[in-house]
């Protein structure tokens, strides 16, 4: 009970903080005439769905992952770090390197997707846009991806933790269109340039720029689009763009999508093959 109490008391901390930065960046675009940035009543359901998300987020931390990690951490290389900047270094890359990897399956894995896509539907690029989030994420086990190779290093959960919340914390910041570029930034740090080519919903945006802090990994594998070489900056998804702003709805509808393509294509492959897979291979 006394660990939900704290993951409670933690996310309500961000949340706050998040909730007036929102709030900030809604009265700038307010004052340059920018209407179509923030719609109120979008934003509030982003902010809904954020704290359903967290909530979710935290019971999972308290609940299941205490004995799992551990479980875990036991057969990994227990790795044991001490205070210094290497080891700060040393987890900040492992996990900035596996979130990489956990975003990109996201993507390209459609079990996973069935959460992942909500994030991706708004067609706006506000700060309330990165709490667009579904709880389905942790009810899918996509967290694994991210968690359990950490577990493996040898990382307690307390430094896993801390590496993993600062991780999204800095990926809410460039949920933005207030900031251009960044100059030489640009070329090691996943930017709000940058992110903006992984919400765009043109053709050549698809599965880009997957990176949580550091932008080199998308450089390393492949996957990085300047925002120069993107084209046209619009967001959303391209297919299947819910029109309801309900986060019930936003929440289940690609899972039903899912589960109806299962009985009509009777191919459990869909589960694990991309987001459109079986519409282009399937008669």
């Amino acid at each position: 009970m006394e660990d939900i109490l704290h993951a409670i008391g933690f996310i309500l901390s961000f949340g706050i903080l998040f909730t007036f930065i929102i709030v900030l960046e809604a009265y700038y675009w307010h004052k340059k005439g920018k209407t179509d940035i923030y719609n109120y009543r979008e934003t509030v359901t982003n902010l809904v769905m954020g704290a359903g998300y967290k909530i979710t987020d935290g019971v999972l931390i308290a609940v299941v992952m205490t004995g799992l990690y551990n479980f875990v951490y036991e057969l990994g290389f227990q790795y044991v770090p001490d205070d210094g900047v290497w080891s700060i270094l040393f987890i900040f890359l492992v996990a900035d390197f596996v979130f990489y990897w956990q975003h990109r399956g996201q993507h390209k894995i459609r079990w996973f997707w069935t959460a992942h896509a909500v994030h991706h539907s708004s067609t706006r690029m506000n700060f309330s846009t990165a709490l667009r989030q579904s709880p389905l994420y942790n009810l899918n086990a996509a967290w694994l991806m991210w968690w359990i190779p950490i577990a493996l290093v040898g990382f307690d959960k307390t430094w896993a933790l801390i590496a993993i919340e600062l991780n999204l914390a800095y990926q809410f910041f460039i949920h933005t269109e207030m900031v251009d570029r960044l100059g030489f930034l640009e070329k090691f740090l996943n930017t709000p340039s940058h992110h903006r080519v992984h919400h765009g919903n043109q053709s050549k945006q698809i599965d880009t720029n997957f990176a949580g802090t550091l932008i080199i990994w998308d450089k390393i594998f492949g996957t990085f689009v300047d925002e120069s070489e993107a084209g046209l900056r619009e967001y959303g998804l391209t297919t299947r763009q819910p029109k309801t702003l309900n986060p019930l709805r936003l929440w289940t509808d690609e899972l039903f999508f899912l589960i109806k393509d299962l009985f009509r294509y009777k191919n459990l492959r869909i589960l694990w093959k991309a987001p459109d897979w079986a519409e282009k291979n399937i008669d």
